[in-house]
């Protein structure tokens, strides 16, 4: 299995006075991944080491077209990023993406050259209801485009009640659903795929988070904003 990686999701916050610090990131053994708004992803690039991966956060499935305000895969590698976040829940609820669309747009970004990060989770309400494995091995199913392999795709497990909230779910609950996705994984493609933990990773509980069997990382929101939060996470990842 790949070394563990921190991967920080900006959404739309940060400017460019905002980079100042994050470049003083030392190389560990923790990749480290960024995931800025697009416009930014030329000016991070530049400015940070080259042991700092850039992303974006969002991609189209198709090259080119009549797509106002969208942008492809192929542009976001020209501007400098090596990886894309697909389907977060938050373009999943705002914008109406369902998994076919998603598995469209990693299948866009591993023909550009990018790793696609794949989000999936589920509702409190699937939660409440014992549905969580169900929801996660459909999306799975429906999401991950066939030809997948653990060299272009990170799928990222993010319970969307532990988004942005402060809530996470135990431990356990945390373990149990990585498992059954590496299971899943497994017997489909026939490899294991490096797993992140996301929804409300801190300092605070990524040491343990990241201690769990199958989980190698995390999708980190908020906390990623902030340069001396983003290294104590990857301090306690590392």
């Amino acid at each position: 299995m790949a070394r563990k990686l921190a991967a920080g999701n900006w959404k739309m916050n940060g400017l460019d006075a905002d980079i100042d610090g994050f470049a003083t990131l030392p190389d560990t053994e923790t990749e480290l991944l960024i995931c800025p708004p697009s416009t930014m992803i030329p000016s991070l690039r530049s400015q940070l080491p080259e042991h700092i991966a850039i992303g974006g956060q969002d991609c189209h499935s198709e090259t080119t077209g009549a797509y106002t305000g969208d942008i492809s895969a192929q542009m976001l590698r020209i501007a400098g990023a090596s990886h894309v976040i697909v389907g977060h829940s938050e373009r999943r609820e705002a914008h109406g993406e369902t998994d076919q669309q998603v598995a469209l747009k990693a299948k866009a970004a591993w023909d550009a050259g990018l790793t696609s990060i794949i989000c999936i989770g589920e509702t409190l309400e699937d939660r409440t209801e014992g549905q969580t494995l169900d929801v996660i091995g459909t999306a799975l199913a429906a999401s991950v485009p066939e030809g997948a392999t653990n060299e272009t795709t990170i799928i990222a497990y993010e319970p969307i009640w532990a988004i942005g909230t402060g809530r996470t779910p135990t431990l356990a609950q945390i373990g149990e659903v990585h498992s059954a996705i590496q299971d899943i994984l497994s017997e489909r493609f026939g490899a294991a795929f490096r797993l992140l933990y996301g929804g409300s990773m801190k300092p605070e509980n990524a040491s343990a988070i990241t201690s769990i069997d199958n989980v190698h990382g995390g999708l980190i929101g908020g906390a990623s904003l902030k340069v001396a939060d983003f290294q104590a996470i990857v301090d306690a990842i590392t």
